[in-house]
């Protein structure tokens, strides 16, 4: 396992983070245990959670599993998404961030969370009160890092630039979506990232399972989140990507290498990233995800493979100035 600085914190995390959304949902509390001593013997020391995954219940197994290395743990978890049928229950405020960061911590059976992730962007509450709540929490100790999650480039700059102004706690840490049909982020988050110096975890290598072999423009599995989850039905519903798949699974075949073991090795390769998040239902999609970490990708390889899909334009459309 290799080891990453985060942004500039100073914390080195490990080259693959694990996310926990399947525990206490599609992985019972055993499978849970299972995929996360195997992510431990792996060398991963990084764990991604959320507040709402199966009601707060994956924050309750992973407490569990983490109450003998907690120290070893770089934890992550999230606020904004709605937790209840309050009408206050859900967002960016101070209000709702100071309650959720309490039931974490409880649930999680720890007294501070490493990064400390909004969830989404919050338009009905000011920048500011989000960062001073955040700020106040870390000046509590109760979280580290601030970070957030499917925010825009100009989102996250005008944050850190009201940070910088009035001295509070920056955004130190972004999940953006990325994949191979995903490639929004490389057109302002990334190269923003990397010359802001702020760690990168994105999410979805897999790109939902589309990327895994198992789609393709003729044929879909009986089950699984792009033929069961109808906000997963949306984000991957456009037929190119289905040809795309078709293309890249062809691909790592003729490498000898399973389609979601060079999924995620793709996205480590990309300069910017710190930690692709990989998810599993069980432990033979864990190790799939985690045979990543043995692949060789050169520069040369990964342009191959992103050849597969669309580059997206750049920020500026000004296509004829595209670096080639």
């Amino acid at each position: 396992m290799d080891y990453q600085l985060l942004g500039r914190t100073g914390v080195k995390v490990s080259s693959l983070c694990f996310g926990t959304m399947s525990f206490g949902d599609i992985a019972d509390e055993a499978e849970s245990a299972r995929m996360f001593n195997r992510c431990r013997e792996a060398g991963v020391n990084f764990f991604d959670c959320a507040n709402t995954y199966a009601g707060g219940r994956s924050e309750e197994i992973l407490g569990e599993l983490i109450a003998d290395c907690r120290d070893e743990i770089v934890l992550t978890t999230k606020v904004v998404s709605r937790t209840g049928a309050d009408i206050n229950q859900g967002g960016a405020s101070r209000r709702h961030i100071q309650i959720s960061v309490e039931e974490s911590l409880k649930r999680l059976k720890t007294d501070r969370i490493d990064v400390y992730f909004l969830h989404h962007y919050d338009a009905e509450t000011p920048i500011e009160e989000s960062l001073r709540a955040l700020d106040d929490l870390a000046r509590q100790g109760k979280i580290l890092y601030p970070a957030v999650s499917n925010w825009a480039a100009w989102q996250v700059m005008k944050a850190n630039g009201i940070a910088a102004r009035e001295g509070l706690a920056r955004i130190e840490c972004l999940q953006p979506m990325y994949n191979l049909v995903k490639r929004q982020a490389e057109v302002e988050i990334l190269p923003m990232a990397a010359h802001e110096e702020i760690g990168v975890i994105p999410y979805s290598p897999l790109g939902g399972g589309l990327l895994t072999g198992k789609y393709g423009t003729s044929k879909k599995p009986e089950s699984g989140r792009l033929v069961e989850n109808e906000s997963y039905i949306k984000r991957y519903g456009v037929a190119d990507y289905y040809q795309t798949a078709v293309d890249f699974a062809a691909h790592a075949t003729e490498r000898g290498l399973q389609p979601a073991t060079l999924a995620v090795a793709w996205v480590m390769a990309q300069p910017a990233i710190t930690a692709p998040i990989i998810g599993a239902r069980n432990l033979a999609q864990l190790d799939a995800s985690l045979a990543a970490l043995d692949v060789d990708m050169t520069p040369e390889w990964y342009a191959e493979i992103a050849a597969l899909s669309p580059t997206p334009p750049p920020a500026h459309d000004r296509l004829e100035e595209r670096a080639s």
